[in-house]
C-alpha cells in the first residue's frame, strides 16, 4: 500500500514509464523506502488496474514502445488521502542494531568491524544525500518538503555517525 501511494506521489510530479519510476525511487525515496524492480511493476500495474493511474503505449522507432503513466483525478483523491490519514505506528526494522543489541558475546575488534562497517554504510549515504541537495533555494512548498525529507536523512546520518563515536569510544 505504502509502495502505491508514494509511486502516486511520483507520478503527480510527472509522467513517467515504469523505468523512469524505478530511476526516481532509485535516486529519491530509496533513502526512506526501498522497493525493486519487480515491486514497482506490480504497483504500477494495481494502480492501472484500480483507476488510480492511466498507462498509454507511446511507440518508438527502433526501441520498444514507451508504456507512460499518468495518475488520474481517482489517484489524486487517494494520494491526499493517504497524506491526510492518520500516522501508522513505526515498525523499524534494523538489522544492524539487532546484531549490536546481541555482540556481547563478540571480541572486542568484532564489535569494532560490526561498528566500522556501519560507519562505512553511513558514511556513503551521508556523500549521496549530500550530492542531492539542491544548488539553489527552493520556494515552493512542495519543493520545501522534499527538501526537508533530506534534511532528515542528513540529520540522522550525522547522529548516526555521532552516535557510533560515542559507542566506539566507550566500548568496554
Amino acid at each position: 500500500m505504502v509502495l502505491s501511494r508514494l509511486i502516486l506521489g511520483l507520478l503527480a510530479l510527472a509522467p513517467m514509464s515504469g523505468y523512469d519510476v524505478k530511476k526516481h525511487v532509485d535516486s529519491t525515496i530509496r533513502h526512506f523506502w526501498a522497493a525493486d524492480k519487480a515491486q514497482v511493476y506490480r504497483a504500477l500495474a494495481s494502480l492501472v488496474r484500480e483507476g488510480l493511474a492511466t498507462v498509454e503505449v507511446i511507440p518508438q522507432e527502433g526501441r520498444p514502445d514507451r508504456q507512460e503513466h499518468r495518475i488520474t483525478e481517482a489517484g489524486r483523491r487517494a494520494l491526499r488521502d493517504w497524506l491526510a490519514s492518520p500516522l501508522p505506528t513505526p515498525t523499524d526494522r534494523d538489522p544492524f542494531l539487532a546484531r549490536v543489541f546481541f555482540a556481547g558475546d563478540l571480541e572486542p575488534e568484532e564489535v569494532r568491524v560490526l561498528l566500522a562497517q556501519r560507519r562505512e554504510q553511513t558514511q556513503e549515504l551521508l556523500a549521496a544525500l549530500t550530492a542531492l541537495r539542491p544548488a539553489t533555494a527552493v520556494t515552493d512548498r512542495a519543493g520545501y518538503l522534499r527538501v526537508a525529507t533530506l534534511e532528515n536523512g542528513l540529520a540522522h546520518a550525522r547522529a548516526e555517525l555521532d552516535w557510533l563515536d560515542t559507542l566506539e569510544k566507550d566500548l568496554p
